[in-house]
């Protein structure tokens, strides 16, 4: 068979945009946080995971700027090599400092920090236990580490402690979940999985991607809010949502840093971070430890949203997070309720198997720090009509 034949076969795509229905790669012309130009035409951003509102802060996009006239565009080199910045090694201090664990280490994305990771810091003879609904990332490092991998039903205590009672002594055995699940916005049961982890004599790893600059007295993500921190032996977060960048970094023991900084081949032959990013991260990460009233404005308007949604009738799901699914489960109705509103000036982000957990359809919505009322306000109206149109409601 011809190599290209299941590309040919593939009309999915073809099909949807045929009804006017595709959804994606949708090119933004300019952006003003919380607003957004596609085609011409000024649109409301409820899609996004810029949940403080960095992006357009005068101090991260300043220090952006500064780190382009000193350093350049690009650092054309590896960390390894000839990558590294000051400016990295002054963001890995921060970050260590911010997150209270003895060193942090930069990746190019936060991808491959997840990737990076779990591929070297486990091995053949090891057990990864992953939740079922962790993010690609996570899936893609299990999967090149390889150690044996035993994926557990979304959330299951039970199921995870059957699967750490039933491991074999030899070995190392790493739980790895996400803190705050990137689709339906609902937390971990960290509190429980990190008891099960020292019972068990696991070591427990959290994605704090979409948890880091939200949750937390401190913003220090689910792991502070949970009561973990201490108790979590590497933390991984990334720069392109809270920090208002691009990249990804973990947190952990010094020797477990020194290893992987060694060894992680997503780290070693990539191109390290541009200074724009590193300054830019940094810069958010002063703000996020100086600003805490953004923080307290992103749950007020999570949180009207919440109660806006429900009171209209629409299923969003168990979480309790700034992202907030309009669950829908029917693929078709979920790209017209999409067009619908893009139609009215909104953008969100529909999400279709196999992409949406549990199989169901879904739209994905996220708030950010800078929402106005008046904005909330028009896309809860604007919501409720079309979800009546469409008979969701």
């Amino acid at each position: 068979m011809d190599l290209f034949r299941k590309c040919q076969q593939y009309t999915r795509v073809r099909d949807f945009m045929a009804k006017g229905l595709y959804p994606y790669f949708k090119a933004i012309e300019s952006s003003r946080t919380t607003e957004v130009v596609i085609e011409g035409r000024n649109m409301l951003m409820l899609g996004s995971n810029n949940y403080l509102g960095l992006t357009g802060h005068p101090k991260v996009v300043e220090a952006a700027i500064d780190a382009v006239r000193r350093y350049g565009s690009g650092c054309t080199g590896s960390r390894f090599l000839n990558g590294t910045l000051d400016l990295h090694v002054k963001l890995e201090a921060a970050l260590a400092d911010f997150m209270g664990k003895p060193a942090a280490l930069v990746f190019t994305t936060g991808f491959q920090a997840n990737q990076g990771t779990l591929a070297t810091i486990a091995g053949k003879g090891d057990v990864i236990f992953s939740d079922r609904d962790n993010h690609a990332s996570i899936v893609d490092g299990n999967r090149l580490s390889f150690a044996e991998v035993r994926k557990y039903r979304h959330g299951d205590l039970a199921e995870l402690e059957e699967m750490l009672s039933c491991a074999k002594a030899e070995g190392g055995k790493l739980i790895v979940t996400d803190g705050v699940f990137s689709m339906l916005g609902d937390l971990a049961p960290l509190r429980e999985i990190a008891a099960l982890a020292a019972k068990y004599r696991a070591r427990l790893m959290v994605d704090e991607a979409h948890g880091i600059g939200v949750f937390g007295a401190q913003g220090r993500g689910a792991v502070e809010h949970c009561g973990i921190l201490d108790r979590s032996d590497i933390i991984m977060g990334t720069f392109s949502k809270s920090f208002a960048s691009l990249g990804g970094f973990i947190v952990a023991e010094r020797e477990v840093v020194d290893y992987i900084k060694h060894q992680a081949r997503a780290l070693i032959f990539s191109a390290s971070p541009t200074p724009a990013s590193a300054a830019a991260a940094l810069a958010s990460l002063e703000i996020i430890r100086q600003e805490p009233e953004r923080r307290e404005q992103l749950w007020r308007n999570a949180r009207k949203m919440k109660a806006g949604f429900v009171a209209l009738g629409f299923d969003t799901g168990p979480g309790d997070s700034p992202i907030i699914p309009i669950i829908i489960r029917d693929e078709h109705k979920t790209c017209q309720c999409w067009k619908m509103l893009s139609e009215a000036g909104i953008f969100v982000n529909p999400v279709v198997p196999p992409a949406a957990p549990g199989r169901m359809s879904l739209l994905r919505t996220s708030y950010m720090a800078t929402h106005t009322e008046a904005q909330l306000d028009f896309a809860l109206d604007t919501f409720g009509r079309i979800g009546k149109q469409l008979e969701i409601i």
